[in-house]
């Protein structure tokens, strides 16, 4: 009964645990086999952070200030981007920017991870710092939550939980399948084999970018057209709903050229480069801006399956690579995009790979959808759960 749940401030169930500070200066200390944490490895919404940049010796750690995060631990980043959460499957080692998290006695310790999840909004409203946002211990000190008896913990943990092992299947399975695609890329096109060659301009109706709405002197909008950034683009090629912002009709017409159409490859071309992904229409309406390349097939010649299949297969990073412009950030222009050579296939080997490629991309999409409205199942029912309002 909700009458049994008890207000409390967060911090009274909690105990933090700090990061440490590795001695960089010693390289011998890298390279090893402990996980090294930093918030770049756990920004993915997923529950369980595997695999990390870096990697420790033990010598290292045992010089560095910092405490081992054990197994179902929680890690928090608390400066800077504050707020990315993931809890821990084996132990791992963490960097100061980050508090590790770790429920008292009488509390389940995946609930209290989705309690904190439920609580990162006013985390992020409560943070100090002039320089960086940053979450301190005081910061869980001002927050309250209501606690329900540790039986009613697990039946809510348990609920969440499902839905995101479900992602997580499903993350698998994508992965699987590109893992297809990839070998079936390098079968298809061996490197001592010679093809017919074009750039990829000649196989395109359009090989564009877009431009930052400000720059026109238009506003975000709170709603309306997606806004696709170089942020909003995942390193497994899935668009992140959570990072793109929005804008009117009116701009999305003034900013004609970039409007994004199903079946594009959208590519990072500044900053971040060489994300990509394939849109479908469950992304659309939608448009970019100027770090962001759109490539749109001629489906007269060739279909974008073939043409995403070179990205998949990373036809293109040896070329490209060689030819990024420095300025202020990294960048690739769109003469470069459009110069890269694709090989095409006689018509009777086109229509074997695309038979065996394309269910492999349509059924990756699908997960991908599918994976969107677990997410926003998951989000819309995690307050509820947490308030009481929804009793399981």
């Amino acid at each position: 009964m909700k009458t049994e749940w008890k207000k409390c401030k967060l911090s009274s169930q909690i105990s933090l645990i700090g990061g440490g500070t590795p001695k960089t200066s010693v390289p011998e200390y890298w390279n090893g086999e402990i996980p090294w944490l930093s918030v770049k490895d756990f920004n993915d919404d997923n529950r369980y952070v595997y695999k990390t940049e870096k990697y420790i010796t033990q010598a290292g750690l045992e010089h560095s200030s910092t405490t081992l995060l054990q197994k179902d631990d929680i890690i928090i980043s608390a400066r800077g981007t504050v707020g990315e959460m993931a809890m821990i499957p084996f132990p791992m080692a963490f960097n100061q920017s980050c508090y590790g998290i770790r429920g008292k006695e009488n509390n389940d310790q995946t609930f209290i991870y989705y309690l904190i999840k439920n609580s990162v909004r006013k985390l992020k409203t409560i943070t100090h710092g002039s320089v960086f946002d940053t979450i301190t211990r005081e910061t869980f000190d001002n927050i309250e939550v209501t606690i329900p008896p540790l039986t009613v913990q697990k039946k809510i943990a348990g609920v969440l939980k499902s839905l995101d092992d479900k992602i997580e299947l499903n993350r698998q399975i994508s992965k699987n399948l590109e893992e297809q695609a990839r070998c079936l890329f390098e079968k298809t096109f061996p490197k001592n084999k010679t093809f017919k060659m074009l750039p990829l301009s000649e196989l395109c109706t359009a090989i564009t970018k877009g431009t930052t709405p400000t720059t026109l002197g238009k506003a975000f909008a709170k709603s309306g057209i997606n806004f696709i950034k170089a942020e909003s683009i995942l390193d497994n090629h899935s668009v992140d709903f959570d990072k793109i912002s929005f804008i009117d009709d009116e701009t999305n017409k003034m900013l004609g050229r970039s409007i994004i159409h199903s079946g594009d490859i959208v590519f990072t071309i500044a900053g971040t480069l060489g994300r990509f992904a394939l849109i479908d229409e469950s992304v659309i309406p939608a448009n970019t801006n100027q770090a962001v390349a759109i490539i749109r097939s001629d489906t007269k010649i060739i279909s974008p399956e073939y043409l995403y299949s070179f990205f998949i297969g990373n036809w293109h990073n040896n070329y490209y690579t060689k030819r990024i412009q420095q300025a202020v950030q990294a960048n690739l222009s769109l003469g470069t995009i459009k110069s890269l050579p694709i090989p095409i296939l006689e018509k009777k080997e086109m229509k074997s790979y695309l038979t065996s490629l394309t269910p492999i991309f349509k059924i990756q999409s699908e997960k991908i959808k599918e994976n969107r409205k677990l997410a926003q199942i998951r989000d819309t029912i995690l307050p509820k759960l947490m308030s009481g309002e929804i009793e399981v």
